[in-house]
């Protein structure tokens, strides 16, 4: 069977430690789309991995597959292998041969595009990796995959297709002196990445790790081995389904799962669609956030306090949670802008993918309010909605109508997950039912602490 891990909300809820608590029963696990973009800690025991390509999978020594929506760069893939080696783990890790690549001046050509974009307060967010501008190339027909640096001659014709078009794009457009890259210095040098991304596809056929994806995934199943498929980011940053331009370049909705993998819908939709929430809201870079508590200065539209030192209690509020949940993104290191929960969104998110359970993350750090909210629904232009509007502009016009909740107090967390879910305060259970209630959802797991054994598991979905 499959079990899809899906992010409800704007990344970062949490997906990376549910991957890892669910994939005992699973025997391959698959990232489906996005790139080393995706930050992914996974805790156990006192050891703690930061992964933002490998799959969460590896840890638990699973069969790790990067799909064909992946895009893919092979520095960051091999930097992580190593890592985890030198940590006495030996992840076995395929990659599709379908999967796009990225390449040096896909990483040159973001960070321009998102500075110009930031003259207008038109950033995104990017964590300038170039995975927008490798989706473009593959869209665009003029991507270089994973099978291409297999084939030497094939790889040599796709770089002189594409290199002189990015040369051109940086020089001429942006201005940018291309043969005086300090940090890529190689970046639009036909032979040069040739050299070097063919021998990333040599250390690939050495290590027997390209695959055709939707069929060694198919043969797997059908020879009864279970499947997990791991989106990266969240479904109100998918490119179709999210707050359009604020989003990724990818579709972490479960229906990314099929087309990113090459699994049919129809086994997707027979097996198990776990959402992902955090307890409240939070997300990295520009774009509405209608239940957004204080503020980040060049993220927060129209703020520009001070979130290390709060006047408000709103503000006040957004910092004791941020610290209270190490509310820090994993691959940058960026504050992140914190919210209250946003039932709107969450109903958005389980239409849009057909959640069959919820795992619900950072109960925790909730613990120790006086009392809590929730936006129950929105108001806009006298209308109440009880789901997102299609357009981000509109979105951004929302106001909140909210539902207040008792807090609950710090608990001793081991105990608590150790005991179950009967051992959660009160009021947490209230909030939690709540939320079950209002998506007719059930919760099939809540995390209370940063590892795997600081989760109280009601369901497991195998």
């Amino acid at each position: 069977m499959t079990v899809t891990i899906v992010g409800s909300q704007l990344g970062d809820e949490g997906k990376g430690r549910v991957v890892d608590l669910y994939s005992d029963e699973a025997d391959v696990v698959v990232r489906y789309q996005g790139g080393d973009n995706a930050g992914h800690t996974v805790c156990h025991g006192d050891e703690e991995y930061k992964l933002s390509l490998v799959p969460s999978g590896a840890i638990r020594g699973k069969i790790g597959v990067l799909g064909n929506g992946c895009v893919i760069n092979p520095r960051t893939l091999f930097d992580e292998l190593e890592m985890l080696r030198e940590r006495g783990l030996d992840p076995d890790v395929r990659v599709a041969e379908r999967a796009h690549v990225i390449m040096p001046f896909h990483r040159v050509l973001d960070g321009i595009e998102e500075d110009v974009k930031s003259e207008d307060d038109q950033e995104v967010g990017t964590t300038g990796r170039g995975i927008g501008p490798t989706y473009e190339d593959k869209a665009g027909r003029r991507g270089v995959r994973i099978g291409d640096l297999l084939d030497p001659d094939v790889l040599q014709d796709r770089l002189e297709y594409v290199v002189p078009q990015k040369r051109a794009i940086a020089a001429d457009v942006y201005g940018l002196d291309v043969d005086n890259l300090e940090e890529y210095p190689n970046a639009f040098d036909v032979d040069a990445l040739f050299e070097e991304f063919r021998e990333y596809g040599r250390r690939i056929e050495r290590e027997d790790m390209a695959v055709n994806a939707g069929a060694f995934l198919t043969e797997a199943r059908d020879s009864g081995k279970s499947l997990m498929l791991e989106g990266a980011q969240g479904t109100i940053i998918d490119i179709d389904h999210g707050n359009y331009p604020y989003v990724t370049s990818s579709n972490p909705t479960a229906g990314g799962a099929t087309v990113g993998t090459g699994l049919s819908p129809g086994v997707i939709g027979d097996g198990e669609v776990v959402g992902i929430v955090k307890a409240y809201l939070t997300r990295v870079g520009s774009g509405p956030l209608p239940t957004e508590l204080g503020g980040v200065p060049g993220d927060t539209p129209g703020y520009d306090g001070d979130p290390d030192n709060p006047q408000t209690e709103a503000e006040e509020l957004a910092t004791v949670i941020r610290e209270a949940g190490d509310e820090y993104g994993t691959v940058t290191g960026r504050p992140r802008r914190v919210g209250w929960l946003d039932l709107p969104m969450l109903r958005h998110s389980t239409r849009a993918s057909g959640f069959t359970g919820l795992a619900v993350n950072h109960v925790d750090t909730l613990a120790g309010l006086d009392e809590l909210k929730v936006a129950e629904a929105y108001e806009l232009d006298g209308e109440r909605l009880e789901t997102m509007p299609a357009t981000t502009e509109q979105w951004a016009d929302c106001e909140p109508v909210y539902r207040t909740f008792e807090g609950w107090d710090d608990q001793d967390w081991e105990t608590v997950a150790t005991d179950g879910y009967e051992a959660l305060p009160a009021n947490a259970r209230t909030y939690l039912e709540y939320v079950s209630d209002e998506l007719d959802v059930p919760i099939y797991a809540i995390g209370v602490g940063p590892s795997r054994e600081d989760t109280i598991v009601r369901e497991t979905p195998y």
